[in-house]
Formats: structure tokens, C-alpha cells, sequence
């Protein structure tokens, strides 16, 4: 079974740090991209970073220079490293995988989500 799965979330306070983890098994991590994903409380859910074949890496560009993505194909985890958080970040974050060794390509595979909570 495809599966992936986040940990990491929780409450921090603002200019703090968080390190989110998800955890892939059932399929040949190397050959997929898997990403970040968020929704916020009442807004749409968006693409905030993405790790794909090739090394390509894809950021949102408000988390750039503060949200760090990482693989490790031995472990089949990725990670997203979150520095520097404001409040507005606040969201259930989650992983998915997508069809394809591209970024580009469409999501097939969710996670349940971690909710990372930014207080002032």
C-alpha cells in the first residue's frame, strides 16, 4: 500500500522552528516527487515546497529562504525544515506524492496532515 505520512507539527512561537517529517513506504521513493502542502482555516490548500527527480526543488515563494526541503532516499523520508515562523504560516500541513518524477505533476497520494500552530 502507497502510504505517506507526516509528523512533526505543533504549537511554537513566533521566530521559532520546526522540522516536519514524512514517512513513505509502498513504492519506489526515488522515483517520485513528494511535496508540501497547507491549508489554512478557511483558504484553499497550496504547494508550499516540493522535492523532485533530478534534484529540482520547488519553494512557495513567501517560505523562500525560510523553509528548507530534504530527502534522504535511504530513510524514504522527506523533510521540511521551517525557520523563522510568523503566525500566518498556520496550517494543517501535508505530504503527498506525485504521479511522476516531477514536481510538475499532479498528486496522487496524501497524507493525513500535522497542524503546525504559530502563536505571537
Amino acid at each position: 500500500e502507497v502510504q505517506v505520512v507526516e509528523s512533526g507539527g505543533g504549537l511554537v512561537q513566533a521566530g521559532g522552528s520546526l522540522r516536519l517529517s514524512c514517512a513513505a513506504s509502498g513504492f519506489r521513493f526515488e522515483d517520485y516527487a513528494i511535496g508540501w502542502f497547507r491549508q489554512a482555516p478557511g483558504k484553499e490548500r497550496e504547494r508550499v515546497s516540493c522535492s523532485g527527480r533530478y534534484s529540482t526543488i520547488y519553494y512557495l515563494d513567501s517560505v523562500k529562504g525560510r523553509f528548507t526541503i530534504s530527502r534522504d532516499n535511504a530513510k524514504t523520508t522527506v523533510y521540511l525544515q521551517m525557520n523563522s515562523l510568523k503566525p500566518e504560516v498556520t496550517a494543517v500541513y501535508y505530504c503527498a506524492r506525485s504521479t511522476g518524477r516531477l514536481c510538475t505533476s499532479s498528486v496522487d497520494t496524501w497524507g493525513k496532515g500535522t497542524l503546525v500552530t504559530v502563536s505571537l
